[in-house]
């Protein structure tokens, strides 16, 4: 299987494109469409003798040469080559606004526990000083 992601200069994903997969030893390809996530999919009956086979991914104009790789002796996985398109298309990992939503939530709670260390550092201060003002009397 060739799978991935195809997105813009920006990092959007694109949708709706034609995305053409072929392994050139064998002159078999099939043109595949991305969904509305800028995904892909296109699934090919490899044997071992395909290994190493010359494998072209083209998405409106643009190219990447590759070569079939998987462990011949693997039975049981399925044999995957992830190939992406585009910048800030890391399908990978996480989405984005994970990220930031997680670093804000992170200083949020780092916010709150400074604030209540601060609050009671301030009232044992003036516990210190009303127990300090009782002796003097």
């Amino acid at each position: 299987m060739v799978e991935g992601h195809v997105c813009g200069p920006d990092g959007s994903a694109i949708s709706n494109v034609d995305v053409l997969v072929k392994d050139t030893k064998i002159s078999y390809g099939q043109v595949v469409r991305t969904d509305g996530d800028g995904y892909y999919k296109a699934t090919f009956h490899l044997h071992n003798d395909n290994l190493g086979d010359p494998l072209l991914v083209e998405v409106r104009g643009e190219q990447q040469n590759l070569k079939v790789d998987f462990d011949p002796k693997d039975l049981e996985s399925e044999r995957k080559i992830q190939v992406n398109f585009g910048t800030g298309c890391d399908a990978n990992g996480p989405p984005v606004w994970l990220w930031w939503g997680s670093g804000a939530m992170v200083l949020a709670a780092g916010t709150m526990i400074g604030m209540k260390l601060v609050r009671s550092q301030r009232r044992q201060e003036r516990g210190r000083g009303k127990s300090q003002s009782k002796r003097k009397s």
